[in-house]
């Protein structure tokens, strides 16, 4: 039976290609949409504070609109890499796909990571060219681009032949031309997805099935699952077997059958094959587990999840300036915190350690840990983190690691900076291309090549090139990375930074902190201009005499610091330091914080080696 009353698509772009800002279009024009009261006027979908002050969505939503009678589900996906793994999942909730790309960029890696997946899953697209208003816009290369990469992926004839919508999804306009003037508004995007994109073809006859595609955690409600109902009914209070990933079957009831309406998750007290439904009452279900008929248990083919790459240790602030900013300091705090990320965050993995208060949290990258001791901050969680580790495995008896495909655009006069740059780092140039003074490279580099590559990108393409990544796989080892060629300016003294002792400082390199700044022994307050660390007492004062110098009355003039993001400060420090994290404060400081300390712990190790 074809389900013609539904429609479930998924939108799939780049980070930064206006997806969330056509998801707000979509909605507001919609049949019987309304925004709440608090809510925001736009980015509707980035409910969550870092996805709205970061510009990317990094958290899979659902939400759906009416149009014609016909309710269109739509499940909007995050354009990093990093998050790639909720991206796979969701090719298997829904029927076809809105391909979002930029009108002047075209397609980038991620899009192509992403569109490869949705075209495996024999998904039809609907490409819609976004941002035609840009001045630099070039809407038909980018045409011509998205034809090639539909071809390089692997597209059958039915796929190729894919309809494009060109929009501004920021006026809430689209069309047929790539013509501002004869837009009004979404109304051709409307039409184009009930016209082309098919209808669940279901089974309400046959024993339930549903697949578990997402988590979520309700206050009320526990931890919900999400995903799409293949076949059968499911019902409020409704015995189910909960099929697990080791084959085990449990018997459960469930205690609230949820559909998505607009933006929010209505209680119903049935749904049919084909709704995306969320069911609440089983709390350890898992992304990628079955629910199905408790009288004839059939699983569906699992999810596979996306392994970890990075690994870093988090443990409980052991600072001199400990508990002074956060609510959440122990570390009962820190493993309850834990804990309950991983209840809907499949992709991490937390491993306790030979210490109480210290646990190995392994994600998909950079970008993935940060998200999350952002969040722990934000929360009021103190903690300290050491320096991010790549996985290494073993496979026919040799050392494998991550790589990633770097896809770099960069003006022409740049391109030596970065080729030397990459190679550094053990960079490995795939392709090459120039289209009049820009430049498009591709490069398989290894993951520990990237960590703290983006702001020395940033810095030598003057804040104009574009860099992007996508994991590729485990290779053979490829060898050591050149030393990190800068040292620490390392504090001495437990007090106040004071001006005297910071200009003294300052000219050993780059300061951190700035006067008038409580600061302890073993903190680092700037950057050695040379390798290895030099200690200096930033909290010296001048010592008050009855004589005078010459130049008594001048005034020191201090630099104004550099002051560290989170992923600054990651990316920095070595590995005998940690970066310790408070709501108010991120502040890098020594392992060991005392100079006596880390004599010791270097001559135990000379020892033992």
């Amino acid at each position: 039976m074809e389900r013609k009353d539904i429609k479930n698509i998924a939108i799939i772009a780049h980070v930064d290609h206006g997806k969330t800002t056509l998801v707000d279009s979509l909605l507001k024009q919609s049949e019987g949409f309304k925004v709440k009261n608090n809510a925001p006027a736009d980015l509707i979908m980035d409910s969550n504070e870092l996805e709205r002050e970061r510009g990317i969505t990094i958290f899979s939503k659902n939400a759906s609109v009416h149009y014609k009678d016909i309710k269109i589900n739509i499940v909007d996906t995050p354009g990093h890499a990093d998050f790639g793994g909720e991206v796979e999942r969701i090719m298997r909730m829904v029927d076809g796909v809105l391909l979002l790309v930029d009108a002047k960029e075209g397609p980038m890696p991620q899009t192509k990571f992403v569109l490869r997946k949705a075209i495996q899953a024999g998904h039809k697209a609907i490409v819609v060219i976004n941002k035609i208003d840009k001045p630099d816009a070039r809407p038909e290369w980018v045409v011509n681009s998205v034809y090639d990469l539909f071809i390089e992926l692997g597209a059958t004839d039915e796929q190729i032949e894919f309809p494009i919508i060109y929009a501004s999804a920021v006026q809430g306009k689209a069309g047929l031309k790539p013509d501002l003037s004869e837009m009004k508004n979404v109304e051709p995007l409307f039409n184009t997805i009930l016209s082309y994109i098919p209808s669940p073809v279901v089974d309400v006859s046959k024993p339930t099935q549903m697949l578990t595609v997402n988590l979520i955690y309700d206050n009320y409600k526990g931890k919900v699952a999400i995903g799409r109902l293949y076949s059968g009914k499911i019902k409020k209070g409704m015995t189910v077997a909960h099929i697990t990933r080791d084959a085990e079957i449990k018997k459960e009831q469930l205690s609230a059958v949820m559909l998505f309406d607009g933006l929010d998750r209505i209680d119903v007290n049935e749904a049919e094959a084909g709704d995306i439904v969320g069911i609440a009452g089983i709390p350890d279900i898992s992304i990628g587990e079955t629910i199905a008929d408790i009288q004839n248990p059939v699983a569906l083919p699992t999810i596979k999840i996306d392994e970890p790459t990075i690994k870093m240790t988090f443990g409980v602030n052991t600072s001199p300036f400990a508990g002074q900013d956060g609510a959440y300091t122990t570390s009962r705090n820190i493993k309850e915190r834990l804990e309950h990320e991983l209840e809907t965050d499949v992709a991490l993995s937390v491993t306790p350690t030979d210490s109480f208060d210290r646990w190995v949290v392994a994600g998909r990258g950079e970008l993935h840990l940060s998200i999350l001791i952002e969040k722990m901050r934000r929360e009021g969680y103190e903690l300290e983190v050491s320096k991010p580790q790549v996985i290494f495995k073993e496979g026919n008896g040799k050392k494998l690691e991550p790589m990633e495909l770097v896809s770099i655009e960069i003006p022409e006069n740049y391109s030596g900076t970065i080729i030397e740059m990459m190679g550094k780092r053990l960079g490995l140039m795939k392709d090459m291309k120039v289209d009049g003074n820009t430049v498009f490279m591709d490069f398989a580099v290894p993951t520990r090549g990237l960590i703290g590559i983006r702001n020395e990108f940033l810095t030598s393409t003057k804040g104009l090139g574009i860099m992007n990544s996508i994991f590729l796989g485990y290779e053979e080892y490829k060898g050591e990375l050149p030393e990190n060629e800068h040292g620490s300016i390392v504090n001495t003294e437990t007090g106040v930074t004071n001006n005297y002792g910071l200009v003294a400082a300052q000219g050993r390199g780059k300061l951190f902190v700035e006067a008038g700044l409580p600061a302890y022994e073993g903190m680092v307050v700037g950057m050695n201009a040379k390798s290895g660390d030099v200690l200096v007492n930033a909290c010296r004062t001048r010592e008050l005499t009855n004589f005078r110098a010459k130049n008594e009355g001048l005034q020191d003039q201090l630099e104004v610091p550099l002051k560290l993001t989170l992923e600054d400060a990651l990316n920095y420090i070595n590995d005998d330091e940690l970066v310790e994290i408070t709501p108010k404060n991120i502040r890098i400081r020594k392992m060991f914080l005392t100079e006596n300390e880390r004599k010791k712990h270097k001559r135990e190790n000379n020892n033992k080696e």
